[in-house]
């Protein structure tokens, strides 16, 4: 089990380091923006992870233990493989992974390519009370209008259509902060249609 690399990086491309140990090259997975921040010939420590296949042996590294954890763990939900995993971590740093479990905001992780409703809602279900030890992020002002396309949904209006709507009121009245004048405006919109 190869559990750290301290290296020299040799090439960074993507989402992959190559980085040399002792005149040995290993080539580790990373998050894009990971790959990124790092320069050829830095010397790099990562945490890692070996994932033995079949017919595959991979690592993937880590600039700290918390995402080394939060990845471990979203590989124990079903449904969620190793890239997976590493796609959450690519869009989801471990405060905003821990928040969005905490908030039951399944939504968030539905945004990560590959991961589809029920495995969204697998990995809160899974998640819930793990994370503990991970300060969830501060809480962000939500954008114009969320809390309005929440209550539309809530009250039974298909997202889609909820957001159209939303969309229509928000171009109408592009200075309007009011989340029940907002409301009232969608949902005359909306009209009497049945909802989902």
């Amino acid at each position: 089990m190869i559990a750290s690399l301290r290296g020299t990086v040799l090439e960074a491309m993507g989402s992959l380091l190559v980085v040399e140990v002792a005149g040995v090259g290993y080539a580790v997975t990373v998050t894009p923006e990971h790959a990124l921040a790092v320069r050829h010939g830095e010397v790099v420590l990562l945490h890692t992870a070996m994932v033995v296949r079949e017919d595959d042996i991979s690592l993937f590294g880590f600039q700290t233990r918390e995402q080394l954890a939060v990845f471990d763990l979203l590989r124990g939900v079903t449904g969620v493989g190793p890239k997976s995993a590493m796609g959450v971590l690519a869009v989801m740093p471990p405060a905003a992974i821990a928040t969005a479990v905490t908030m039951e905001d399944d939504a968030a992780f539905r945004r990560v390519s590959g991961i589809g409703p029920k495995t969204a809602k697998l990995i809160v279900l899974s998640l819930t009370g793990k994370l503990l030890d991970i300060r969830p992020a501060a809480p962000v002002a939500s954008p114009r209008g969320a809390d309005v396309l929440v209550a539309l949904v809530g009250l039974g209006y298909a997202e889609r259509a909820a957001q159209a709507a939303l969309d229509d009121v928000l171009a109408e009245r592009p200075d309007e902060r009011q989340t029940a004048v907002l409301l009232r405006a969608a949902l005359a919109v909306l009209g009497p249609q049945t909802v989902r």
